[in-house]
């Protein structure tokens, strides 16, 4: 066959499988947009930007316990094998983490059960920083919920509740469990009375803290978790970059683990601003 014969074939044969690509592309659109469901409100007005709200982690990330929340093991390395590979041992709740349902339930939602659509979460900031400040033990209360609606509206439905006391800057020490002399820590929570507002008077599917845990600190009975995550709501624990986006108008990305039957796990979140 003339080389001039054999260059033709090609871009015939070329063209016919950009062809069946740009075909297979189309299709897999028109499918892809037939079964999504219907996306937040706070996704129509658009974003400009995106904010990471993640910590990242190691063995020594405060953890609620006190002990290193993971631990790692290099079974194979690039010098002797050509690859890196790490076994992981790891807490589900280390580092910025999810509590889902079946953390404080018998029967709640575990994290791979958590539907999708409430992962993509209009964000609402509740910014306690200055009166945490003052007192480690602050909580956000019904009255900062209400103040919050007063100046931004309704709480979205869907949306994510984040409290930020500017505590995400004490992570990298002992500040931040900020523990005293008898063992008691001393951090900001949402208080009970601000979950129940929330339960009965909103669609929220999301509560968020900048700290160790849903409870302030010296909490003894957990009454945030026991009041929220049964009604298979979840938390977020340890949230970063609460400073870097706007009271009301994110949208918060839940990047959750899905091994089955967990009670939670680390998770890699960011906001749309």
């Amino acid at each position: 066959m003339c080389d001039v014969c054999i260059m033709n074939a090609v871009k015939d044969r070329m063209l016919s499988r950009r062809n069946f690509f740009k075909a297979g592309a189309a299709a897999t659109v028109a499918a892809t947009a037939g079964g999504l469901a219907t996306a937040p409100a706070s996704l129509a007005a658009g974003h400009g930007g995106v904010v990471d709200m993640t910590h990242v982690y190691d063995e020594a990330f405060p953890t609620y316990f006190g002990e290193p929340g993971i631990s790692s093991d290099q079974a194979f390395n690039f010098a002797e094998h050509g690859f890196n590979l790490f076994n992981l041992t790891v807490n589900e709740h280390t580092g910025t983490h999810i509590d889902a349902p079946l953390h404080f339930s018998a029967d709640g939602q575990s994290v791979d059960e958590i539907p999708v659509s409430n992962l993509v979460c209009p964000l609402a900031v509740i910014d306690i920083a200055a009166k945490a400040q003052d007192d480690p033990d602050a909580q956000v209360t019904p009255d900062d919920l209400s103040a919050w609606i007063a100046a931004n509206g309704d709480i979205p439905d869907g949306a994510c509740v984040a409290m930020d006391s500017g505590w995400a800057g004490k992570a990298g020490g002992a500040g931040f469990r900020n523990a005293d002399g008898e063992g008691v820590m001393h951090f900001p929570g949402f208080h009970i009375e601000a979950a129940q507002m929330l339960i009965e008077n909103t669609g929220a599917v999301a509560i968020a803290v900048d700290t160790l845990s849903l409870d302030h600190g010296p909490s003894g009975d957990f009454a945030t978790h026991y009041a929220w995550l049964p009604t298979n709501r979840y938390g977020i624990e340890n949230l970063a970059g609460l400073d870097q986006v706007p009271a009301s108008g994110a949208t918060l990305v839940v990047g959750a683990p899905t091994h089955r039957g967990g009670s939670g796990g680390p998770a890699r979140i960011f906001a749309m601003v």
